[in-house]
């Protein structure tokens, strides 16, 4: 026998059980429409062959079932309504969506099936729309369905939001999402998370950040959630916030991407903490959750750079100069070692910048000429000067030089 589903098992056996009930006395007036719907039985023709199509559905032959069914043609109003509904059932667990609307549709325009079973079709109906992305026919079945049964369900509210949201109704949205939650018992994160995705959607990103800023104590093990509040406090340069929010999160283990991980430490970096973003930032790359890319690498550089730490910010433009041999990269490589006072290493990160290719080789030439008389080898900066002297960028500089390398190698008697 196949699995039944659990709510066509429910309905199909509310069915069974309302066949052989007699016709009852309408129940005490209530304002509900649910209570004041008088119970009925199925025609004496009509239960024969609901009785014989139930007994086929329990025995496992859902095909069959549907077959007495179809055959039953039933006279009455609310026996055609009756059969209907069982029909949608089937219909739905076959996966056969559009013959179940039909069906269920039918027993519901019908509007003669007893309280429980009326709200359970209505209720159905909606769902089966819902899944069938007919969000826009779902509403006010779902609504039907309140009205008919005199409650309000948060998890209804929920489905409505959905529906809104499929058709980009951002208002409605945020109606039936507060509505909703005002009548949740626990906090129900769907809700939140659609009122969220509306204000985004709205471009109300502080209204957005309100709902974050809620949901984060409420559902703090998420961390999805203190990843998008951080993200919204940078959308809003509230960025004090959003390094805090981050740094929080980083704490707790709750980034994980090395984009996130990127942001925390250009933040670090913009708030006062190169060195800090640095340290992390090559941790994580080392650790490979952050890509040894070139732009990753020359982005380290730039946090150890900034945190006066030359040798290593150096070591680093260098390794992502390598990656496709940028000579720019590897002049900035030997700019900071001549800084530092490595003029060794930084001649040699000159010479692989020319190597590469420059826009103006003479920036080159005059780095490789100061290095030069800074190691008091005259005649390769006098040589290099005089290089540099050709590039329009550099030349006024390198000419302002070659009289007082001139001088150097006098004094120091070297042949120029």
């Amino acid at each position: 026998m196949p699995k039944i589903n659990n709510l066509a098992a429910a309905l199909l056996l509310s069915l069974c059980g309302g066949i052989m009930v007699a016709p009852a006395a309408m129940a005490a007036k209530s304002d509900c429409p649910i209570d004041n719907r008088k119970s009925q039985a199925v025609g004496q023709s009509s239960a024969k062959k609901v009785q014989r199509s139930f007994k086929a559905y329990q025995d496992g032959s859902l095909d069959e079932a549907i077959t007495i069914l179809l055959e039953a043609n039933p006279k009455q109003k609310f026996d055609q309504a009756y059969v209907a509904r069982m029909l949608g059932n089937f219909y739905a667990e076959k996966g056969q969506m559009d013959t179940a609307i039909k069906y269920l549709t039918e027993a519901v325009n019908a509007n003669v099936l007893g309280g429980a079973d009326h709200a359970q079709t209505l209720r159905l109906l909606a769902d089966i729309m819902i899944g069938e992305r007919r969000f826009k026919e779902s509403i006010p079945l779902y609504y039907d369905w309140m009205s008919f049964t005199c409650k309000e369900d948060a998890q209804v509210y929920r489905r409505i939001g959905i529906a809104y949201s499929e058709q980009k109704q951002w208002d409605k949205v945020l109606e039936v999402a507060d509505k909703g939650i005002a009548l949740s018992d626990k906090p129900d994160k769907g809700l939140y998370q659609m009122k969220l995705t509306a204000f985004y959607n709205k471009k109300q990103y502080k209204n957005a950040i309100g709902v974050l800023e809620i949901m984060v104590p409420l559902f703090p093990d998420d961390k999805r959630l203190w990843v998008q509040l951080a993200q919204f406090y940078l959308l809003v340069e509230d960025y004090d916030k959003s390094l805090a929010t981050y740094d929080l999160a980083y704490r707790n283990g709750f980034l994980e991407t090395g984009g996130n991980i990127t942001r925390l430490c250009q933040l670090l970096a913009q708030k006062g903490a190169p060195y800090q973003g640095a340290t992390i930032f090559a941790k994580h790359m080392k650790t490979g959750l952050i890509e040894k890319s070139k732009k990753n690498l020359q982005q380290l550089a730039g946090f150890y750079h900034q945190s006066k730490e030359l040798q290593k910010a150096a070591d680093y433009y260098g390794q992502a100069a390598a990656m496709d041999n940028d000579g720019e990269l590897y002049l900035k490589q030997g700019r900071l070692l001549a800084v530092d006072q490595q003029y060794k290493p930084a001649i040699s990160a000159f010479k692989k910048a020319l190597d590469a290719g420059l826009k103006n080789p003479g920036e080159a030439d005059f780095e490789l000429a100061l290095a030069y008389l800074s190691l008091k080898q005259y005649k390769s900066a006098y040589t290099y000067a005089n290089r540099a002297v050709k590039d329009k960028k550099t030349a006024r500089s390198a000419k302002s030089y070659i009289s007082y390398i001139k001088e150097k190698a006098r004094i120091h008697k070297v042949t120029l």
